[in-house]
């Protein structure tokens, strides 16, 4: 039997209607734009994806710097608005952390975050070309937010977190805004034909109601003075823990202390621990542990770093001037959390004894952390206590045992003795842990000696 072909007529019927069903239904999602190295040696001229991400379409950007983009239907500006702007690109590929910093971001709360892909213009192997164009992608992103206040948005629920130069386009269009935008993060803002340029030129703490930023490569790459109302230096801002520390290590030599900023910035995020910081006028200071007390913002704890910060917001804001540095150490891989400690001693040598403390800690599970006291050697003089700042990369609800070693550093000469009356371990970071001590004993040099600590009998001893 034959069967009857439809007339032509038809098929185009149904072919047209199906591809308008399809049209109606199914979006383009935008990527960050993907370059290779030759993009970079012929350079790049500015063009910019505004990538917006919701909850709605966590998995499938929008891209706003469209003419009649379907992404505007996600824009809901009585929500809050995260701007997250990158920086110099010299090899044009895409930042391994967009997935990771933008689906956390949404796991916290329904936000809309517009990635500010400028990758081409930020691609070039000539840094200049790309820090020449910060005002012109500024430029752009105020007249988003133009038309987001015109929709009934405010320039409270703006949020800006910019990386090395998108730290200062975020900065700039503060300024558009004489500051009235709600807050600023800059992660390891450009140090580079920034450094030692005027306020109206740069990110500045007088840009937004906050601003906060991370300093982690400032003998490299970062910008090495105050920006922000709070500034936080992780491991003094220079090396960081886990990265080459010399160029065998490749590219990563170049730009891993720059970028362990955004990775710090992702940590805070995970809410897995929390980085504590401490306030204080340099590293040193921090290292040697003078700057623990952070009684002036009771009852909150010392500044948390990463996307919490804000929660000492009245208090740093309200400094005169409102400049405040903060410091601290981190593990050399996420969530980079330390958990500090004091350790404290009374010894009774009758000559003063100057060295080095290394402790380590066993839980009752038999893991194992150390920390190594050797910024500075300690002094021990007879019935004075002393105060050392023990950190270790692990939080251990019950310690078991407790190893101990002395050393005076010296390879030659004669070994020594540290007589200690008593030695007591008290948690800085959590401090619903018991104080823990040991009494009465003898500590030989470069000889490690185990104790199982009990808990002290007066903790104000």
């Amino acid at each position: 039997m034959l069967l009857k072909v439809p007339p032509p007529w038809f098929l185009l019927t149904v072919c047209c209607l199906y591809c308008w069903v399809r049209a109606d239904t199914d979006e383009k999602c935008y990527v960050f734009t993907s370059l290779k190295l030759h993009h970079a040696i012929v350079g790049t001229n500015l063009n910019v994806q505004l990538l917006l991400y919701t909850r709605e379409n966590a998995d499938c950007a929008g891209n706003l710097n469209l003419e009649n983009s379907t992404a505007v239907k996600y824009l809901n500006v009585s929500r809050k608005t995260i701007f997250i702007t990158h920086g110099y690109r010299p090899t044009g590929s895409p930042p391994v952390w967009i997935s990771e910093i933008v689906h956390k971001l949404l796991s916290i709360q329904d936000f809309n975050i517009i990635f500010v892909d400028w990758n081409r213009g930020a691609t070039t192997l000539l840094y200049h070309h790309a820090a020449a164009k910060t005002r012109d992608v500024a430029n752009i992103l105020k007249t988003l937010v133009d038309k987001m206040l015109s929709d009934g948005a405010t320039l409270d629920s703006i949020y800006m977190l910019g990386v090395s130069l998108g730290a200062h386009i975020s900065g700039l269009v503060g300024k558009m805004y004489n500051g009235q935008i709600g807050r600023i993060t800059g992660l390891d803002p450009a140090g580079p034909l920034f450094t030692g340029k005027p306020p109206e030129e740069r990110l500045h703490y007088g840009d937004a109601q906050f601003v906060d930023v991370i300093h982690s490569d400032i003998d490299g790459l970062g910008y090495r003075e105050s920006l922000g109302h709070i500034d936080f230096y992780p491991n003094g801002g220079t090396d960081q823990p886990g990265c080459p520390e010399t160029i065998l290590g490749g590219s990563e030599y170049f730009k891993c202390d720059h970028q362990r900023s955004v990775f710090l910035y992702i940590s805070s995020l995970n809410q897995t621990c929390q980085i504590d910081t401490f306030p204080c006028a340099d590293y040193r200071e921090y290292r040697m542990g003078k700057c623990t007390d952070c009684s002036s913002f009771s009852p909150l704890s010392c500044p948390m770093l990463g996307f919490y910060a804000d929660k000492w917001k009245d208090y740093l804001v309200a400094r005169n001037p409102p400049v405040t540095k903060a410091f601290f150490d981190t593990a050399p891989e996420s969530p980079f959390c330390i958990y500090h400690y004091y350790l404290d001693f009374v010894t009774w040598n009758s000559q003063t004894r100057r060295g080095y403390i290394t402790i380590k800690l066993e839980s009752t599970d038999g893991q194992v952390t150390e920390s190594k006291l050797d910024q500075d050697p300690a002094v021990f003089e007879q019935y004075n206590e002393v105060s050392l700042l023990a950190k270790f990369d692990k939080d251990f609800a019950t310690v078991s045992k407790v190893f101990v070693t002395f050393t005076t550093g010296s390879v030659i000469g004669p070994k020594y003795k540290l007589r200690v009356l008593t030695m007591k371990l008290r948690p800085i970071t959590n401090r619903s842990r018991p104080v823990l001590c040991r009494y009465d004993f003898v500590l030989l040099e470069n000889i490690e000696m185990e104790f199982r600590p009990i808990p002290c009998q007066n903790t104000n001893l």
